[in-house]
């Protein structure tokens, strides 16, 4: 396995009494587009501000390819421009009075590279964003997407060992916001970047991400793929903030014959056993209240009839046509919750309903 291009050290940043980023320890391998995903004020921006050298830690090591940048127990702490990184602000900071060209420029010149090797660097760097020929265009003549790729090319121009980027498409309207991220990501499969992308936006993770962490009040609740976060999150932080969630309650039953959940207002039951690990199944105690959550797209809908495992009774309380397909509001075991469904499968508000639980989707806390 390749060594880490970033590594954070059980890093702590501390503001006032309060701990912005709490023991964090993670790394990102080369070629690898590693995101933060959390609300706001949660520590991502502030993690991503002590990798490039505007915040210093309180304590831990962050190390850029195998080298300690900042380590405050041996007064250890690297100038941004000594960090080999590119950069991408949320509001882009492209400087107004000056072309495309010297906008990219700028971290070459500050560099002192000879004029040359300047033009010859800053050309190929708007070629690789789609910029090619606007070189001597003003930057207030730019469209938002255009900008946008200015600031790309400005932090690529000098070749980063790592491209950090904060929350760099929450200016742009949802068209291209959309647009731009099919574009950063072939752009960072193209030229191998390795990529610490910062946001709030759960479909720019998904879609941009090899590995997701999310964070919660300076903590990471979970690392992993997009996937496995989603499919199996490791928190009721994780499972609430990443996508929706429905959740029932109701009361575990344990017998030599395995283990279930049967559902308030006698509404159904639904097996646990094979769906959870040996340490949650014993960690369930026979007649205790539990919870049961899932995603609203692993519920199936059905008329009601059969009484078969897994399936809670509902009725239909309102219903929504969205054209190509509907939504309906649901009451099933207590609970009020809208699902979406094909047009061929069509209720009315009143209709009694089946809504079918996958065990193998289901994740169980105890109350």
């Amino acid at each position: 396995m390749s060594d880490p291009v970033l590594e954070f050290r059980a890093v702590i940043k501390r503001f006032g009494a309060v701990n912005a980023v709490d023991g964090v320890s993670f790394s990102i391998a080369p070629g690898e587009v590693f995101t933060l995903l959390g609300p706001s004020g949660c520590g991502k921006t502030t993690t991503l501000r002590l990798v490039a050298g505007l915040e210093e830690p309180d304590g831990g090591e962050i190390l850029i390819r195998g080298s300690a940048v900042a380590a405050p127990a041996r007064g250890l702490f690297a100038a941004p421009e000594k960090r080999q990184l590119g950069m991408v602000f949320q509001s882009y900071a492209i400087w107004p009075h000056l072309s495309v060209f010297e906008n990219v420029a700028f971290p070459l010149r500050v560099r002192k590279e000879s004029q040359d090797n300047v033009r010859k660097r800053v050309l190929q760097a708007l070629d690789v964003v789609g910029l090619g020929g606007l070189a001597e265009r003003g930057a207030t003549q730019l469209s938002g997407g255009q900008q946008q790729r200015v600031a790309l090319a400005r932090a690529l121009v000098y070749e980063p060992a790592i491209l950090l980027l904060d929350e760099p498409l929450s200016n742009l309207d949802a068209k291209l916001r959309e647009q731009m991220r099919v574009e950063i990501r072939a752009l960072q499969k193209k030229l191998g970047l390795t990529v610490l992308y910062v946001t709030h936006d759960q479909a720019e993770a998904m879609t941009l991400s090899d590995r997701i962490a999310v964070v919660n009040r300076g903590r990471f609740e979970q690392i992993g793929a997009p996937e496995e976060v989603y499919e199996k999150p490791a928190t009721l932080f994780v499972a609430e903030f990443l996508g929706r969630t429905v959740s029932f309650e109701g009361k575990v039953a344990k017998s030599v014959a395995g283990c279930w959940i049967e559902f308030a207002n006698g509404a159904g039951r639904c097996a646990l056993t094979g769906a959870l690990s040996k340490a949650m199944t014993d960690a369930l105690t026979d007649g205790a209240m539990a919870r049961v959550f899932t995603r609203p797209e692993d519920v199936e809908i059905s008329a009601s009839g059969g009484g078969k495992a897994n399936q809670l009774a509902g009725t239909i309380e309102q219903v929504a046509y969205l054209g190509d397909r509907f939504e309906y509001h649901v009451k099933a075991a207590g609970v009020s919750l809208v699902l979406l469904a094909p047009k061929k499968q069509r209720f009315n508000a009143g209709d009694l309903v089946q809504l079918t639980l996958d065990p193998a989707r289901l994740n169980v806390r105890p109350v």
